[in-house]
C-alpha cells in the first residue's frame, strides 16, 4: 500500500565473493546487488562509472577507490554492515562532489553522517538504521529533493528547515510526537509520517502537497488539513479519530483511508468529486444510507469502497445495496467485480 517503510528483501545466499571477469573499462553503471561481497578487492571500478550499486552485500568498510570515481552520480550501500566509524571517510571524498544520490539504507548507523561535500545531492536515504537524532542534517546540501529517514529512532524534526527544494520527506516508523519545521517546504509533494506518536496535524499550509501518510499515530482529530488543497492521497488509518472534518476543501483527493478509527458516520466529503478509493473499514459506522449521501458528489467516480467490520456491513443485501449506490464499483471490501 502507501507505506514506504517495508524491510528490504533477504539476500541471495547462492552467490559468494567472486571476481568480476568481464570487461568494465567503458561501463557507466555497475550493479553488484546480492553478490555477498565482504570487500571489493576482486572488483574492477572503472573511472567511467556514474552509478555503483552495492546493495545486499556484507561490506563493513568503504573501498577507498570509490573516492576516485569522479563521474559518479549514484552510490548505494543499501543493506550492508556499515557503521558510523566506517562511513566517516566519505566526508573527505572531494572528487565525488558531483554525487546526486547516496543510499545508506539498512546498515548500522547511529547518527547522520557528514555528507556536506556533496553540494549537488538530490536523494539521501538513511532509513532502517539506528539513528536517534537528525543532528547533522543541517550540513546536507539545500539542493536535496528526497530525504528518507524511516525506521530509525528519531524523536524530533529538526535541522531540516533549510531544505527548500524537498519534494519527498519520509520519517515513518520513528518516535516523533510533534509535526514541526515544515513551513519552508513549499515544494513538498509527499510526506510520510506513519507509525509515530503524533497527536495533532500541523502542516503549516503546505498548498502543493499531494500525498500525506499519518497512519498509526495518536491522532484524535483531522483538523489541520484544510489548506492542503492539492492533496490527492490521504492516509489516516489506525488512529483515534471520531469525526470526519476539515476535508471539504480537498477537492483533488482521489484516495482517502480513514480505516481503523472511531468514526460513527461519514461527513464532509460531499465536495470530493474526484474520489476513487474510500477506506472506511473497521469503524463504527451504522448507516449505509448516510454513506450514500456523504459520497453523493463522487458516486460515479468511486471504484473501491471498504466498509467491512462496521455495523452497516451486517445489513441484509449489503453488497447488492452498495453496487446500486456506486454504479462503477470494482471492489467492495475483499470482493472484486468484473
Amino acid at each position: 500500500m502507501q507505506n514506504q517503510t517495508e524491510p528490504p528483501p533477504e539476500t541471495n545466499s547462492d552467490k559468494d565473493d567472486q571476481a568480476i571477469e568481464f570487461d568494465l573499462s567503458s561501463t557507466t553503471a555497475l550493479d553488484l546487488t546480492s553478490f555477498q561481497l565482504h570487500d571489493l578487492d576482486s572488483v574492477e571500478l572503472p573511472s567511467s562509472l556514474t552509478e555503483l550499486d552495492l546493495t545486499a552485500n556484507r561490506l563493513s568498510k568503504l573501498d577507498p577507490r570509490i573516492a576516485n570515481l569522479i563521474n559518479l552520480r549514484k552510490l548505494s550501500f543499501q543493506q550492508n554492515l556499515i557503521d558510523d566509524a566506517a562511513i566517516e571517510s566519505i566526508s573527505s571524498w572531494d572528487s565525488l562532489s558531483g554525487l546526486e544520490e547516496l543510499v545508506l539504507r539498512d546498515n548500522k548507523l547511529m547518527k547522520v553522517p557528514d555528507v556536506s561535500l556533496f553540494k549537488k545531492l538530490l536523494v539521501f536515504d538513511v532509513s532502517f538504521n539506528e539513528i536517534t537524532s537528525l543532528h547533522g542534517m543541517s550540513k546536507v546540501s539545500s539542493t536535496l529533493k528526497e530525504l528518507y529517514v524511516s525506521k530509525n529512532e528519531v524523536t524530533k524534526m529538526e535541522e531540516i528547515d533549510h531544505l527548500h527544494e524537498l519534494q519527498i520527506l519520509e520519517l515513518g516508523s520513528n518516535r516523533l510526537r510533534v509535526m514541526e519545521n515544515l513551513q519552508n517546504f513549499t515544494k513538498l509533494e509527499e510526506l510520510w509520517l506513519g507509525r509515530n506518536r503524533i497527536k495533532a496535524i500541523n502542516l503549516c499550509g503546505l498548498k502543493y502537497i499531494k500525498k500525506i501518510s499519518l497512519q498509526s499515530n495518536r491522532l484524535t482529530s483531522m483538523i489541520g488539513l484544510e489548506e492542503c488543497v492539492a492533496l490527492e492521497e490521504l492516509y489516516l488509518s489506525h488512529n483515534g479519530i471520531s469525526k470526519m472534518e476539515g476535508l471539504s476543501t480537498l477537492v483533488n483527493l482521489r484516495v482517502l483511508d480513514v480505516s481503523s478509527n472511531k468514526l460513527t458516520s461519514v461527513n464532509d466529503i460531499q465536495n470530493l468529486t474526484r474520489l476513487e478509493d474510500l477506506w472506511l473499514n473497521d469503524n463504527q459506522i451504522e448507516s449505509l444510507e448516510s454513506v450514500a449521501e456523504a459520497v453523493s458528489g463522487s458516486r460515479e467516480k468511486l471504484t473501491t469502497v471498504y466498509l467491512e467490520n462496521n455495523p452497516c456491513a451486517k445489513s441484509p443485501n449489503y453488497q447488492a445495496t452498495l453496487r446500486q449506490i456506486f454504479p462503477n464499483i470494482e471492489q467492495i471490501d475483499s470482493s472484486i467485480f468484473a
